[in-house]
C-alpha cells in the first residue's frame, strides 16, 4: 500500500491566482522540470481541465499517464484533486489545498505515487520528497513571477 505524503509552502498570491497557474496545464513544460508534454484531453462543465495527459522524463524515471481532476473554489480557499486514470504508473493520486488572504496563501501538496519499478521504501520516500519539494518551489516561482 502506498502512503500519502504532504508538504506545504507559503506563496505571495491569492488562492484564485494560484489555482489559475495550476489550471494552465499547457504551460507546465515551460516551468515544471521533467514534464516534456502536457495535453488537456477534456474539460468539465465549468470549463476547467478534467482529464490531462502528461509525459514525464526525469532521467531514470520516464512515465506517460493521464490524470482526472476535480476543482473547488471560494473566496479564501481553493483545491484541486487528481486521480490516475491510465498510464505507466501504478498510482498517482494527490491534491493542492490552498488557503489564504488577499496577498498570501499556504499551499499544501499531498501525493501518493507508485511507479512500476521496484524501489526500496527509503528511496521511494526520498523520491516523493524531491517530487513534492520541486512541485511546490516551481509553483511558487511561477505564481510569484506572474
Amino acid at each position: 500500500m502506498t502512503e500519502q505524503a504532504s508538504a506545504s509552502i507559503g506563496i505571495n498570491a491569492t488562492p484564485a491566482e494560484i489555482i489559475e497557474v495550476i489550471a494552465d496545464f499547457e504551460s507546465y513544460p515551460q516551468w515544471a522540470r521533467s514534464l516534456t508534454a502536457v495535453d488537456v484531453v477534456s474539460h468539465n462543465a465549468d470549463g476547467r481541465p478534467e482529464d490531462v495527459h502528461f509525459v514525464l522524463d526525469a532521467g531514470v524515471l520516464k512515465a506517460d499517464y493521464t490524470l482526472r481532476y476535480t476543482w473547488h473554489e471560494d473566496d479564501q480557499h481553493a483545491s484541486v484533486k487528481w486521480t490516475l486514470q491510465s498510464g505507466s504508473l501504478k498510482r498517482n493520486d494527490g491534491s493542492y489545498d490552498i488557503r489564504g488572504t488577499d496577498n498570501a496563501s499556504e499551499v499544501v501538496y499531498s501525493l501518493a505515487v507508485d511507479i512500476a519499478l521496484p524501489m526500496l521504501g527509503t528511496f521511494r520516500r526520498k523520491a516523493e520528497k524531491v517530487i513534492m519539494d520541486t512541485a511546490l518551489t516551481e509553483l511558487k516561482r511561477r505564481v510569484e513571477q506572474s
